[in-house]
């Protein structure tokens, strides 16, 4: 047996911040004992601000408690991405760092969307047998968690070139659960003068299990989707490509209630709509005889 001698201390450590949002994630969501249509739950009088900018969380408000899962998932994203980078910047990449690190997305972007998916639906509090569905989309959901980052394994070495990912990544999946949290909430407790917001919260709110699936199948599919951090982020840019970078950020900030989960579920759909887009028209126009 061979043993585990030393161990990256910074990259370790920034998993392991990873693993325990995701833990925390899961404890907040189990709060809410009933699921219910943020929709229905009325706006609170106890939401406070601490120096007008950071809001205190009511544990008994479930649309809080969605909400803080959500933001752990987003923290949770962050530490996921510094670790591999730190860990590439210092020459430090080890089995025992990929195995770690697909550990605590297991837990974080697997089981934790999935959870906070199962208490967004309203739909599942009605009778049986339609109240067991949210427990099978959250169990498909998990699964294919599962598959992805053991596929990812076994596929990634060295060589790669860090431009694409083989299916959905688990992270970006989360994010997206984790968008409709955010949405939901700022629907129903933020105000705004959005139309029929009401109603549009309630269709969200039921079509986001068929929205699950779809996400579900992404993560195990072979569809191409590209690494943002890689090409947007890394090398050399021109002075136009850095000010588009900040202007998008400095609107995602802005309206992040509603460009967040946008601009994720824009990630999760854009790239297959190219791919059979590509795969079937543009192939069959160029088999096409030319008069």
């Amino acid at each position: 047996m061979k043993r585990i001698r030393t161990v990256a201390v910074l990259p370790t450590l920034f998993t392991l911040g990873n693993l325990l949002c995701g833990f925390y994630a899961i404890s907040v969501a189990s709060r809410v004992q009933q699921p219910k249509a943020v929709a229905e739950i009325p706006p609170t009088e106890k939401i406070a601000f601490v120096h007008h900018v950071i809001p205190r969380i009511d544990p008994e408000d479930p649309s809080h408690n969605m909400l803080l899962c959500a933001v752990l998932i987003f923290m949770a994203m962050i530490f996921d991405a510094l670790d591999g980078y730190v860990a590439r910047l210092a020459n430090h990449t080890t089995d025992f760092g990929a195995q770690l690190d697909s550990l605590a997305d297991m837990v974080t972007f697997g089981i934790a969307p999935a959870f906070l998916m199962v208490k967004m639906c309203p739909i599942f509090t009605i009778p049986l047998p339609f109240r067991q569905a949210a427990w099978i989309v959250a169990g498909a959901y998990a699964a294919c968690a599962a598959l992805r980052l053991a596929r990812f394994n076994v596929e990634t070495d060295e060589e790669n070139d860090h431009l694409h990912f083989s299916g959905l990544p688990s992270p970006a999946a989360a994010a997206t659960i984790a968008g409709f949290a955010l949405l939901f909430y700022t629907l129903g407790n933020e105000p705004n003068e959005l139309l029929y917001k009401q109603e549009i919260n309630h269709w969200l709110q039921r079509g986001l299990p068929l929205f699950a699936l779809v996400v579900s199948m992404l993560m195990v599919s072979r569809i191409p989707y590209p690494h943002l951090v890689t090409q947007l982020l890394r090398g050399q840019r021109s002075f136009a490509h850095v000010v588009g970078i900040v202007f998008s950020l400095i609107a995602v900030f802005a309206i992040r209630g509603y460009a967040i989960p946008v601009l994720a579920v824009g990630y999760v759909l854009i790239p297959p709509a190219v791919y059979f887009w590509n795969r079937f028209y543009a192939r069959r126009a160029e088999s096409e005889p030319m008069f």
